[in-house]
């Protein structure tokens, strides 16, 4: 029986694979990487410049939601309390939408906060379940929301706009003079794959000292990593759970400054938590970098070990490139911030357990440092496809599900 509960367990998280993933930080300790300089929208234009319901957008209009629909549990209330939501029909309906819609209104709440401090976002529509939208509006499926902000000046709209598609929104929209439109792909599109961990120019550490860019890493290098009982330790690098080298993806970015860290990666990946200071380890739990808040604690490397240091910020970015480096221990320290290498489930043991029969095979065949292509690791795909059809969809991070199986 102490075997086959194990066994019951890797099967759940033999699919995690392409799911799970690492995310990384940005790139440098200590220096901030100067932001990008941002264009505001103009009156009426969209981005990107195809129609809405495109795949190259939001994708096609899949029917509406009622309460009274199977599809209603699709939808998940927004208590953000970073967000004003008008809430003029007072159901709550503004507050309802699909994960994916509520994970980028998230990231877009804290860019506008960072952009102007003391204003905050605000939502005037939301869900629509009375008909007050044209025929096929994607408010009928939560996955848009018409924003403004809290003080309603519509001189920043342009910009909010642009923030908007920062945050990741997949179809924005300057759409009249007194809101912006945002819609997102819908849960079960293809299209909505996400990805990635950390971006290509994140920073590893090697044996030798030297750092090195994620994507530049070769098979059987060691790098600086966690162990389980807390320890700093240089962990093989077996291979990547997933590569693409030239994808703009959009990543979080968590941001310390005693000491300074700056870790970039995407909003499924797990990495250590703790909600108040603490230097044992036990009190630094793997949860979705998507739950991070300012306040709470990250494990980073200091200069002999690994300390607790405070998350200052949290904000939004998009990157080029998605690694996801898996080392023997399960762990790696990027951008002088440690975090997992599994995303998309909650539970760095169970990963670790799932991912063995890769770790040996890795102990048994001793192979030439190799290029390794672009795209999903075999073996972190065919996991992937068990765990569709072995769990329910509640056990993953809600846009690790949107992972590609193909």
């Amino acid at each position: 029986m102490q075997l086959r509960r194990p066994l019951l367990l890797l099967l759940p998280l033999l699919l995690l694979a392409p799911a799970v993933r690492s995310c990384g930080p940005g790139r440098v300790v200590g220096r901030r990487r100067r932001p990008p300089r941002l264009t505001p929208l103009a009156y009426k234009q969209f981005s990107p410049n195809v129609p809405e319901k495109t795949l190259g957008a939001s994708g096609r209009y899949e029917g509406k939601i009622a309460r009274s629909s199977e599809r209603f549990k699709e939808l998940t209330p927004n208590y953000n309390a970073d967000i004003i939501f008008k809430d003029e029909e007072n159901s709550g309906a503004d507050r309802l939408m699909t994960q994916r819609c509520k994970d980028r209104l998230n990231s877009l709440a804290i860019s506008v906060m960072n952009q102007w401090p003391g204003i905050k976002l605000r939502v005037t529509e939301g869900w629509d379940e009375d008909g007050h939208h044209s025929e096929e509006s994607l408010h009928y499926e939560g996955r848009a929301v018409d924003i403004t902000t809290s003080d309603r000046d519509r001189n920043k709209y342009g910009l909010l706009a642009r923030l908007a598609v920062e945050a990741g929104f997949d179809w924005v929209y300057y759409e009249s003079k007194a809101h912006i439109h945002c819609s997102v792909k819908s849960e079960h599109s293809a299209a909505a794959k996400t990805g990635g961990c950390f971006p290509g120019g994140a920073l590893v550490t090697l044996k030798s000292g030297e750092q090195r860019a994620v994507s530049t890493l070769q098979t059987g290098e060691r790098i600086l990593a966690m162990d389980k009982t807390g320890r700093p330790i240089f962990s093989d690098f077996l291979t990547f759970l997933d590569k693409d080298s030239s994808s703009l993806r959009h990543f979080l970015v968590i941001e310390t400054q005693a000491p300074p860290r700056q870790l970039t990666l995407t909003a499924s990946h797990l990495l250590f938590l703790a909600k108040n200071f603490s230097r044992s380890l036990t009190d630094f739990q793997p949860v979705f970098a998507s739950s991070v808040q300012p306040g709470q604690y990250i494990l980073v490397a200091g200069a002999l070990d690994l300390q607790p240091a405070q998350i200052t910020a949290v904000s939004a970015v998009l990157d080029t490139g998605a690694y996801a480096p898996l080392t023997r221990h399960g762990t790696v320290v990027v951008d002088g911030v440690v975090a997992s290498c599994f995303a998309v489930v909650q539970d760095q043991e169970l990963a670790q357990l799932v991912f063995w029969p890769l770790r040996f095979y890795h102990s048994l065949v001793h192979r030439p440092a190799e290029v390794q292509q672009d795209g999903v690791h075999w073996y972190s795909h065919l996991l992937y496809r068990f765990a569709r059809l072995l769990l329910s969809q509640d056990r993953f991070h809600p846009l690790g599900m949107l992972q590609s199986d193909s």
